[in-house]
């Protein structure tokens, strides 16, 4: 009879209870092997987990850091440019910069035209670097022109201009030898296709050049010669027919951003910062003039009404806005409705240039009179958008029919 699962049958011979005894020890050594290959098996199951999220973290921060340089890039080029070499992300070579800007994700356009134009001599290296990137083999100019002139917006600058179309004309002739006498000849034809351009398609110059016109003023520019007349016809109906596209930007465009904003104008905004001395107790406040731009569904607001960049951002998706009282007159709040100590989602750029996240849980406005304030809160009032999701589908839905099209 058993009394437990180990206990020995009494009838056994001493040769069979040997046996058993043999049976049961290696049944023990096969379940302790079986657990040990478990336990391995979840050991180097545990390990290549790790090793996924350590991957999946170090790509992820990798992403973080070349979007953090692309926007200090749309904001600052050289800084951006900076920022990306010290964190490994990109060469300190010509060519390896040349190939960041040609690819351009999430580059602003001017400032890819604004880092090439200048007159550093790294940067003209640069330049040349990414002119040679472009293929302009068997193109005609007009055709050569759209590839270049969509990589980039042409700086307002004319000594830019000249390096940048320069490049230009001597990367086309070594593309396509033979076209032209000299690179000469090319770049000022590649300035009256340009000009041509805004005469045809600019609704404010009224007299239109003909093609008799651009003939004739195009005589004698091939090193003293003329270019064939049906050359010069080819161009001048490619330009008529379709102008010169605007690319549009992949980032932060501010410029064109701010060309019709909503409102604009001075204002008073509050500014509350910890003192440093310990026996200064609570939040100091003090208020500091900007110049804001109420465009996109964003405020933004100005140091000066000459600076390039804003000094902050204020999306305004999901935020609402009331009338308060303070010692200054003519105030009121942006705000989160039903979260007291939510941060709101803004960025602004310290005195170094570094972007960073704001920390206000609401941003204090004064405006100069009563009728400016009513004037400004019912713009913002108009601008808040409570639910960003339609004008996203909205937004992607003009894209896809834009793409159909073309």
């Amino acid at each position: 009879m058993y009394h437990c699962a180990l206990d020995m049958p009494d009838d056994l011979t001493p040769e069979e209870q040997q046996e058993l005894e043999n049976i049961r020890r290696r049944k023990q050594e096969l379940l302790e092997d079986i657990q040990r290959l478990k336990d391995e098996i979840a050991e180097v199951t545990s390990e290549i987990e790790n090793l996924g999220s350590t991957e999946e973290r170090k790509n992820m921060q990798r992403n973080k850091q070349v979007a953090m340089g692309r926007k200090k890039f749309n904001m600052d080029p050289k800084k951006g440019i900076q920022f990306l070499i010290e964190n490994d992300l990109l060469k300190n070579t010509s060519d390896d910069i040349a190939q960041f800007l040609y690819k351009g994700e999430g580059l602003n356009k001017t400032a890819i035209g604004d880092y090439l134009g200048e007159r550093d001599e790294f940067n003209i290296q640069v330049l040349h670097a990414f002119v040679e990137l472009h293929e302009f083999t068997d193109l005609n100019l007009v055709q050569a022109l759209r590839q270049f002139l969509w990589s980039f917006r042409l700086p307002g600058e004319a000594q830019k201009i000249d390096r940048m179309m320069e490049a230009f004309a001597q990367r086309y002739c070594q593309c396509n030898p033979g076209v032209f006498q000299s690179t000469d000849t090319c770049y000022i034809l590649s300035f009256a296709i340009i000009m041509l351009n805004t005469s045809l398609h600019n609704p404010n110059v009224k007299d239109k050049p003909t093609v008799e016109r651009f003939i004739s003023m195009n005589r004698g520019i091939n090193d003293g010669g003329d270019l064939p007349e049906d050359l010069l016809r080819n161009l001048y109906e490619s330009i008529k027919n379709e102008p010169f596209k605007i690319p549009e930007d992949d980032g932060n465009d501010l410029t064109h951003t701010f060309f019709n904003p909503d409102r604009e104008g001075w204002l008073l905004k509050l500014a509350l910062y910890n003192p440093p001395l310990a026996w200064v107790r609570g939040r100091v406040k003090t208020w500091k003039r900007r110049w804001f731009i109420l465009t996109d569904n964003c405020l933004y607001y100005f140091e000066y009404t000459t600076d390039k960049e804003p000094r902050g951002i204020i999306p305004l998706e999901n935020l609402s806005i009331r009338e308060v009282e303070d010692k200054k007159p003519n105030c009121f709040e942006l705000f989160i409705p039903d979260n007291k100590d939510q941060v709101i989602k803004a960025c602004k750029t310290e005195a170094d240039g570094r972007v960073v996240e704001g920390n206000h849980t609401f941003y204090r406005i004064s405006a100069p009179t009563t009728e400016e304030k009513d004037e400004w809160m019912n713009s913002i009032k108009a601008a808040i958008s409570r639910d960003p999701f339609y004008e996203m589908l909205a937004a992607r839905k003009k894209k896809v029919s834009s793409m159909k099209r073309h």
